[in-house]
């Protein structure tokens, strides 16, 4: 899974930013503190300049104004002794009772590495003896024995190195550890989600940290199980409702037509009376007509229509319709206009020819069944940019643009998901939405030039 990897790098990537932020505060917070050190020069620095300050007068010893104010202003007592004879020459004024004026070599090699009684020492030599500075006992701690293997300080930077690498790669072994189990638990889940759309059933194990999270996906595959088996059962039902009354209806509906032929036939009845029956026969074949359809659309809709798919010459199948209207209407109360060109004659497309002719001829019928009082109907059948088109338009009442908004993106009332209070248009021009899909193609209604109906076929060419 592409998910997995990339939340894997994810975690990575947060990882590492992570350990960045961490050492960059590090850094931040250690500046920190060292700013907040105590400031002035270094307590070895400040020993020297004292010892270089200390000058031998008429008087003795004395030391400069500057010094002194400085050592006064920092708390620190100093004395100075003698190279050659270890006495004390010199005291500050703040010398405190408990250090001491007399000393040996071994006092001045303690102090110079430790303190006076608690007192953190520092030194500084001149030419006539060492200085000793002392601070106040909780400004400075000292090591006492500073000193270092050399192996150890010339590989520090490598130790350093080395150490920081360990930790990072031990950090990540912690992180991975840490996270694993989510990870394991992550990748079945995010498979079943990405299952659901096919419409299997599907079974996340309900085990992890994510063990709520794989119960919840595994409820919604039960749901949409349960509804996919619910809607088949209601569509099976239907379409077998459906074939079970057009059958029902089938033998009634021919007894009525043909006792209507009869009446309208029989000279034995007046004129009015055939008239009668000649309304009812047409009726009739209105109703065996939609019966027709509504199985048909019903079939197409449900997959149960098989649809057998041959190479045909597009011209003569949609000529052949023509044709068979053209016989039909002997008063000529429908003219068919008929056009075509050189590049639509070869146009050869892959269609179930009865149902193409079917379509055809529901779009002529529906320009004939909305114009009682008469229409020309164009039929032209033209190919372009590898694509064959049919269109059939008329000059009739038209429709309005609202009815052709419903009739392009409204669905119809026999396969809409929700209640309808209003149809939306006849089974004829479902029929034509329906079959046109099953050839792969597109169905376009609008309003011919002269203010009728047009509906243009878009079929992919061989």
């Amino acid at each position: 899974m592409k998910s997995i990897p990339k939340l894997i790098r994810r975690f990575l990537l947060i990882l590492l930013l992570s350990t960045a932020l961490l050492l960059a505060l590090n850094l931040a917070v250690l500046a920190l503190i060292s700013a907040n050190q105590t400031p002035g020069a270094a307590p070895w620095t400040t020993a020297k300049e004292a010892a270089a300050a200390l000058r031998k007068t008429e008087n003795g010893y004395q030391l400069s104004k500057e010094m002194a104010q400085e050592l006064h202003s920092e708390n620190v007592w100093a004395l100075f002794i003698d190279n050659h004879t270890l006495n004390v020459l010199w005291t500050s004024d703040n010398l405190p009772d408990a250090v001491p004026v007399d000393y040996d070599a071994s006092d001045i090699a303690y102090l110079t590495r430790g303190y006076i009684a608690d007192y953190p020492t520092f030194t500084g030599e001149s030419d006539r003896g060492l200085m000793i500075l002392g601070y106040p006992k909780d400004r400075f701690w000292k090591q006492m024995n500073p000193a270092w293997d050399y192996d150890f300080i010339a590989n520090l930077p490598k130790t350093l190195l080395a150490a920081l690498a360990a930790n990072a790669v031990l950090l990540l072994l912690i992180y991975v550890a840490a996270n694993s189990s989510l990870l394991r638990s992550v990748n079945p889940i995010a498979e079943g989600i990405q299952q659901l759309p096919d419409g299997q059933p599907i079974h996340v194990k309900e085990t992890g940290t994510l063990s709520q999270l794989a119960h919840s996906i595994n409820e919604t595959s039960h749901m949409l199980q349960r509804q996919k088996y619910d809607l088949a059962k209601k569509e099976t039902a239907r379409a077998n409702w459906i074939a079970g009354v057009s059958h029902d209806i089938r033998t009634p509906l021919s007894m009525i037509m043909g006792y209507a032929d009869q009446l309208e036939n029989s000279v034995d009845l007046p004129e009015i009376q055939r008239q009668k029956a000649m309304v009812i026969r047409r009726q009739s074949e209105k109703i065996r007509a939609l019966i027709s359809d509504l199985n048909l659309a019903s079939k197409l809709e449900y997959n149960m229509q098989p649809v057998n798919l041959r190479p045909e010459k597009l011209v003569p199948l949609v000529r052949k319709v023509v044709v068979d209207f053209m016989n039909m209407d002997i008063k000529n109360h429908y003219p068919i206009v008929w056009n075509t060109n050189k590049a639509a004659e070869t146009c050869i497309i892959h269609t179930d020819r009865d149902l193409l002719q079917r379509a055809v001829s529901n779009l002529i019928q529906n320009s004939i069944n909305h114009n009682e009082a008469g229409c020309q109907i164009s039929i032209s059948v033209t190919a372009a940019q590898g694509k064959c088109r049919v269109l059939v338009e008329d000059d009739g009442i038209g429709v309005s643009s609202e009815q052709l908004e419903k009739l392009n993106h409204k669905a119809h009332y026999m396969v809409c998901d929700t209640n309808v209070s209003e149809q939306c248009h006849g089974l004829g021009l479902l029929l034509v939405k329906q079959i046109i899909a099953a050839h792969q193609g597109e169905v376009r209604m609008g309003s011919s030039a002269s203010g009728g109906f047009s509906v243009e076929l878009t079929l992919p060419r061989k």
